[in-house]
């Protein structure tokens, strides 16, 4: 009897299924007999090290367990095992957040997993707040604000026998090629211009919290923060809306880096817009902050002789910007740039030591109010 074409697919289908159990079955059993043959490692180490020191890293996304296969390549633990078990065994293991840390080889899974967990051993973040420099500022009277390449070293140093120097970090920054170090394309040409200048990259790294490693070198430190940098003035859009307001992306940032170390945060559309009316008009922007960048000590005041000294950033000297950023400037100033404040305002200045700062359009107000910030005390002088 031949059988129908419907029956026979049914029965195709059974076979399959039936196949299909049988080959889950055995392979179910194979695994279970290999593991009772070859059970998970739970070999350990003893104590809490052996003194030599190991950085390891847990990264974003990521959490302590996943960390196991490492530890024993590195040989913190001698095996995967008894890693799991030890931070299974640690309510806090759970809290581990990214980051570098630092542990001894040779330590049982359980003092591994202590290690993870206790803050001290995690290397601290580099802060880059906004309106710092890299190089370090001298404030008239002797108060020393550190910069960008200082706070690198400190970092370093306090968290690994690789100490990297403000001296490394300015070589790298003044010789190496931009393009190497991440610089974006729109300001690789303007940085190279400032030939050995270590203050070339002035700007480029922007500002906020970053996990670093600090057993990378100079050049490696440097290309991480400024390609991280330039990641996020790629997704901001920068080029296209420097554009809209008739600026360059390395002229908005340089206006941004001006804003940063002008406006108190809530002015800070508000100066964006006295800059943006400024190169109008077309007047020079006259900002303390320009002349100030060129000098040994600085202070909030400044010195008719100051003012007159010819330098690529002092805009009582030279028209238009400064030839480079002046600042790290936040992502909060490069908006402020990109959506000015609607205002006819060519002067501001700060009225009080509260920050209250007043805009005006003629010149005429604006000497009123300046009158007003030295009675208070603001522009007063120190030199």
């Amino acid at each position: 009897m031949r059988m129908e074409p419907k029956y026979r697919k049914r029965r195709e289908r059974g076979l399959a299924v039936l196949v299909a159990c049988l080959l889950l079955l055995i392979g179910t059993v194979v695994y279970v007999a290999y593991v009772r043959a070859n059970p998970p490692s739970l070999m350990d180490y003893q104590g809490t090290g052996n003194g030599e020191e190991v950085m390891v890293e847990i990264a974003e996304g990521e959490t302590i367990s996943e960390l196991g296969p490492e530890l024993v390549e590195a040989g913190v633990v001698k095996s995967n095992g008894a890693f799991q078990a030890a931070a299974g065994q640690n309510d806090s293991a759970a809290n581990v957040t990214p980051g570098f840390y630092r542990v001894q080889k040779e330590m049982s899974a359980k003092e591994a997993v202590s290690a993870l967990v206790n803050p001290q051993n995690k290397v601290e973040l580099l802060q880059v707040p906004g309106g710092q420099t890299l190089a370090d500022v001298r404030v008239v009277g002797g108060q020393l604000r550190k910069g960008i390449y200082s706070t690198i070293e400190e970092v370093t140093c306090k968290h690994s026998n690789n100490c990297v120097k403000v001296a490394q970090l300015e070589q790298v920054a003044a010789t190496a090629d931009p393009a190497t170090l991440g610089v974006p394309e729109w300001a690789r040409e303007v940085v190279a211009k400032r030939g050995n200048d270590p203050k070339r990259l002035e700007g480029l790294i922007i500002p906020g919290q970053y996990v670093i490693n600090p057993q990378h070198d100079a050049t490696a430190i440097l290309q991480d923060l400024i390609t991280r940098s330039a990641k996020q003035y790629e997704e901001s859009g920068i080029v296209a809306r420097s554009q809209a307001i008739g600026l360059s992306p390395y002229e908005l940032l340089t206006a941004a880096s001006l804003v940063e170390r002008e406006a108190p945060r809530g002015d800070f559309d508000k100066v964006a817009r006295v800059i943006l009316n400024r190169l109008k008009e077309p007047m020079r922007l006259e900002f303390d902050s320009t002349v100030n960048y060129g000098l040994p000590e600085q202070e909030i005041a400044t010195t008719d002789q100051d003012r007159a000294r010819v330098t690529p950033w002092n805009t009582y000297a030279k028209d238009g910007l400064p030839e480079t950023p002046i600042s790290a400037a936040s992502m909060e100033a490069i908006a402020a740039m990109e959506n000015p404040a609607q205002g006819d305002w060519l002067f501001f200045v700060t009225i009080d030591k509260d920050g209250t700062t007043v805009f005006n359009r003629s010149f005429e107000d604006h000497q009123r109010d300046t009158q007003k910030s030295i009675d208070n005390g603001v522009l007063d002088s120190q030199r």
